[in-house]
C-alpha cells in the first residue's frame, strides 16, 4: 500500500543543526590546535555551536 502524495512533506524532519556532528568538532578542533588524536580520544569532545 502506498501513501498519498498530499501526505508526504519534504524535509519536515530536518531542522537546523545547533551543533557539528563529531567528525566536524574533531576537524574544527585540529584547525585551532585544541585537540591532539594521539593525546585524546574522540569521546568527552566539547560542543561546538554553528556559527551563523
Amino acid at each position: 500500500m502506498s501513501l498519498d502524495p498530499s501526505l508526504k512533506i519534504k524535509g519536515a524532519l530536518a531542522g537546523k543543526r545547533s551543533v557539528y556532528t563529531r567528525a566536524e568538532r574533531i576537524a574544527r578542533l585540529k584547525n585551532a590546535k585544541k585537540f591532539d588524536p594521539k593525546k585524546q580520544g574522540a569521546l568527552g569532545l566539547p560542543k561546538t555551536k554553528i556559527a551563523e
